[in-house]
């Protein structure tokens, strides 16, 4: 046990720049290790010792009957997208698992990708970056650089994770590129990546007006891929979903759109957006991810922060009245 603990906390021995400098290597981590990580889990979700998290995605009566048309706010047209991280049960989590582990998960995960394959609303194929999947066993889904590449390039497929210091630490990047790469639906709207940060990231994104459009098919994709025989996704009678990263756990959940804010950002810098957004529970940051710079018209990715002891549906109603409230602020910087 004392081992583990230590791989748990081994980022952070490496890395003192780390913001929280732990990961859990298995799913029951949280609670064997709970004197380490409850107080580390409270402190930086702000939350007092008797909250517990509750998982509600019925989003029903947020907005008109469950829809939230950002036209009603006077916007057009947004780059919309939500995201969760989810773990199987039967699994070590990607810190701990072995170069073996990875391939037997990718296989786990091909019966998921599968069944979305045959399904009209879904189709689409698997990109693997996974050479081969042992003694002599060809994986029939791997890719070319090239292809990766474009793939990285389109932001479909995520970066190989060796160049993070964090993650190398914690033992996710091990073992690159076995175990790795995504499921991209026929539309390209609907993505899980299998061996990142957490073992999968499912995404549903698109173009559009509505949030509650891919708040809703995720919440479909979720259903089917945990309906397939063998996939069960971890849980923490605490914390809700069990995700690598303490600050993930809960709903796993980011939803997030790209919105101008030319006024809060004349400086060109995203400052007075952050310091603006902050009070609303939003986080801002540049088009491309963390560290990355704002658009050239002032573009920049919007997100509540709050992961863990929250409700999906929240996050959701709360993305769209915090756009509502940063485009006064935007208005009123307009005026000064």
């Amino acid at each position: 046990q004392q081992e583990i603990l230590y791989l748990c906390t081994k980022t952070g021995v490496e890395n003192p720049d780390s913001g929280l400098g732990a990961y859990a290597m298995q799913p029951g981590d949280y609670e064997t290790f709970s004197k380490f990580f409850d107080p580390l889990i409270r402190d930086y979700h702000s939350a007092d010792k008797n909250s517990k998290h509750v998982t509600d995605w019925d989003a029903s009566d947020v907005g008109d009957n469950g829809v939230l048309d950002v036209t009603e706010l006077g916007l057009d047209e947004l780059s919309m997208r939500v995201r969760v991280g989810r773990n199987l049960t039967s699994f070590n989590l990607p810190g701990m698992m072995s170069k073996e582990e990875r391939i037997d998960f990718e296989q786990t995960i091909l019966k998921a990708f599968d069944v979305l394959i045959g399904m009209p609303e879904y189709g689409g194929k698997v990109y693997s970056l996974t050479p081969d999947f042992g003694e002599g066993e060809e994986n029939p889904n791997l890719i070319s650089k090239k292809k990766y590449q474009e793939l990285v390039d389109a932001h479909i497929m995520f970066k190989d994770m060796a160049a993070d210091p964090y993650l190398a630490s914690a033992g996710i990047a091990s073992d690159w590129p076995y175990g790795r790469g995504c499921y991209v639906s026929e539309d390209s709207q609907f993505i899980i990546w299998f061996g990142e940060e957490d073992q999968l990231r499912i995404m549903c994104m698109k173009k559009g007006t509505k949030l509650n459009e891919v708040f809703d098919r995720l919440r479909e994709g979720l259903k089917v891929v945990e309906s397939i025989d063998g996939i069960e996704f971890a849980t923490s009678k605490k914390y809700g979903y069990v995700t690598s990263c303490p600050s993930n756990l809960g709903t796993g959940m980011r939803a997030s759109v790209h919105i101008a804010l030319p006024n809060l950002t004349s400086d060109g810098t995203d400052k007075k957006a952050k310091a603006v957004a902050k009070p609303l529970g939003l986080s801002v940051r540049g088009t491309g991810g963390e560290h990355t710079p704002i658009g050239k018209d002032g573009t920049v990715d919007i997100s509540p922060s709050a992961r863990l002891f929250i409700r999906e549906k929240d996050i959701i109603a709360n993305l769209y009245n915090g756009i509502k409230l940063l485009m006064e602020k935007e208005h009123e910087a307009a005026e000064e």
